[in-house]
């Protein structure tokens, strides 16, 4: 591909996905969409005959998953045309229909939870007798009845319902000020231009070869942040108190375990990770050590901390081709029935490749239970878009094999497993290619980028997963959160995790106003644990060790059946124990031996 951005009619066909599966023509599109129209209008009269009987209760399940399905495939055909050229109208007119048309019906089909709360069990269970087929909804059914002691009255909830905007005032305050608002001091760049600094270019200065440039972003970004530390901690403050609230309304114990609930994740697998990463700073500490010598500084800041210790970096450019071979390549170890569906997603375009005008940024994996799976990239032939290519398949193959082998209701798996198979494919991609490059500075480049996947993933999310707790602790005990009190929880734990021989800049206490995930309250954790058990997976396949490959296919097939622990359980991870976070840990350290090793043979000869 050439450095002209292309329109999309000027890319040929093969490298764009086949969309004419889901639906050959407008004119079908169409059809489907007045058909699900006229269903959601029937659908509304169920309500009040709903739990008459067995066979009225089976009806509203069925009419509702058919509804669903058409709605996804729907919203499919229009999401990724709209995707992949944004300034056809068109296309956002039927994006805004479906759109329109899903909104529609999640409110007609909101009756269906609190009209089966208002039934007990029991009388679920005696309809299973009169019509077996319910059971097919068993699972369905455990999971909301098993929520139903947090549910209140049918008038507490509109109340609730009604004050939705409201609690989540605090985000959405916090996202348009930082996105409009917020402006940053200039700085001179490498090459003595003025640069204004942004949340988004931050990311690219922080990792200047130039010390003197990545220092004065550090200082910009937070210097403007410090100015509006008060009006910041209040949003958070606020959003703090109002999960706390709703918590305890909800009779949780705490906000942290009203957020674990939903997925069935016990509260000791989060501090499980906390107190096993907290056990093993050791490892980053090397690591940061070995950053401060191969840097050659007298001290380590930490905005020096990003960049890279390579001074030349790879520019080994990798034609799609290539990376398909690759990918495939290191994915064969998972048997012969996942390299014939790899197959497939090549061969039936599942992937549209290139970027063209119009096109939306970044990479996704996406499609629906009647459809296949769909992945956008935007390649440009650089190792992070062949690591994409195998991380965005991850995905699909997961959900593949996930809408294959379950109904629809079961058909989507959660998203505490939801970085899983596709940090297993990045790991396998990276350990397939440093088996097999005779490149040392192709392999450097592979090592460098796993040791920053390692301390931005186990590390900084396990320290943000800590921040949170203290923090929420800290409302529920009653202490205000100030921006000093904010401030002083995320110094000291910057202290603690990047330990004594780096230096903690007074102005990394202004960090934590950046993270927008401190408003998804207990997300971040889900990133640290999905690299985790990835790497235990990984270990397992690799050493051979007996069943692996047959045990982690069964975990890709389990979709939405059980809770998310046990699924991973089928895989042979246990997240319940201390093992499976020291099993990334030791990978970590494996993978800073071999770079290090590697590094004085090719540079210090």
């Amino acid at each position: 591909m050439d450095n002209i951005l292309k329109t999309r009619s000027e890319i040929s066909d093969e490298y764009k996905w086949d969309l004419s599966v889901i639906y050959k023509s407008i004119e079908d599109f169409e059809n489907d969409y007045e058909l699900t129209s006229s269903l959601i209008n029937e659908f509304s009269k169920l309500k009040d005959t709903m739990m008459n009987s067995a066979n009225d209760l089976y009806e509203v399940l069925e009419s509702d998953k058919k509804i669903n399905i058409l709605l996804d495939k729907l919203y499919m055909y229009a999401h990724l045309n709209k995707d992949s050229d944004t300034t056809n109208q068109s296309y956002q007119a039927l994006y805004g229909k479906v759109h329109n048309l899903m909104t529609n019906y999640s409110e007609i089909s909101s009756f269906i939870i609190p009209t089966l709360l208002e039934c007990d069990y029991e009388k679920i269970e005696k309809f299973y007798i009169d019509n077996p087929k319910l059971k097919e909804y068993s699972f369905v059914f455990e999971n909301i009845y098993r929520n139903k002691k947090h549910i209140l009255s049918e008038n507490e909830e509109r109340i609730i319902s009604s004050l939705s905007q409201t609690i989540g005032f605090p985000e959405d305050v916090y996202d348009m000020f930082t996105n409009a608002e917020l402006k940053f001091d200039t700085i001179k760049d490498e090459y003595g231009n003025d640069v204004e600094i942004t949340d988004s270019n931050f990311s690219i200065f922080i990792k200047s070869k130039d010390r003197r440039v990545r220092r004065d972003a550090f200082n910009a970004l937070y210097d403007g942040y410090s100015k509006y530390k008060n009006t910041i901690s209040l949003m958070l403050a606020n959003d703090v108190k109002a999960n706390t609230t709703i918590s305890k309304i909800r009779k949780y114990n705490s906000a942290l375990e009203a957020s674990l609930f939903s997925d069935n994740i016990d509260i000791a697998v989060y501090n499980n990770l906390i107190l096993t990463v907290e056990d093993n700073l050791n490892v980053l500490y090397k690591y940061l050590a070995l950053k401060k010598k191969i840097l050659k500084l007298n001290e380590l800041h930490l905005y020096d901390v990003y960049v890279s210790m390579l001074d030349d970096s790879n520019n080994k450019h990798y034609s799609f081709d290539e990376a398909k071979t690759l990918v495939k390549n290191a994915l064969s170890v998972l048997g012969d029935d996942y390299s014939k569906v790899l197959d497939k997603a090549f061969s039936e375009r599942w992937i549209d490749i290139y970027p063209n005008v119009g096109k939306v940024s970044g990479a996704y994996s996406s499609g629906s239970y009647s459809t296949n799976p769909y992945i956008l990239l935007n390649y440009q032939g650089e190792l992070t878009d062949v690591s994409t290519l195998a991380h965005e398949l991850g995905h699909s193959m997961h959900s593949y094999y996930s809408r294959l082998n379950n109904p629809y209701q079961y058909s989507s798996y959660k998203i505490f497993v939801a970085e899983v198979a596709s940090t297993v494919n990045e790991l396998l991609l990276a350990k397939y290619m440093l088996k097999n490059s005779n490149d040392n500075k192709e392999k450097l480049d592979i090592l460098n980028r796993m040791m920053e996947l390692f301390r931005t993933t186990i590390y900084r999310q396990t320290m943000f997963a800590c921040f949170e707790k203290q923090i929420y602790e800290k409302e529920q005990n009653g202490i205000v959160l100030t921006a000093e009190v904010i401030n002083d929880v995320y110094y000291d734990l910057n202290k603690k995790y990047f330990g004594p021989d780096v230096v903690i800049d007074d102005k990394i206490k202004y960090e934590w106003e950046k993270v927008p995930h401190f408003y998804y309250d207990f997300y971040v954790y889900k990133y640290a644990t999905g690299l985790a058990a990835a790497c235990h997976i990984v270990n397992r396949i690799l050493n051979n060790e007996e069943n692996a490959v047959s045990d982690y296919l069964e975990f890709l097939k389990t979709g939405g059946r059980d809770y998310p622990i046990e699924e991973l359980k089928i895989a042979g991870v246990d997240m319940n124990k201390k093992e499976v976070i020291e099993s990334s840990i030791k990978m970590f350290d494996d993978v800073i031996e071999e770079f290090e090793k590697l590094y004085n043979e090719t540079y210090n000869k």
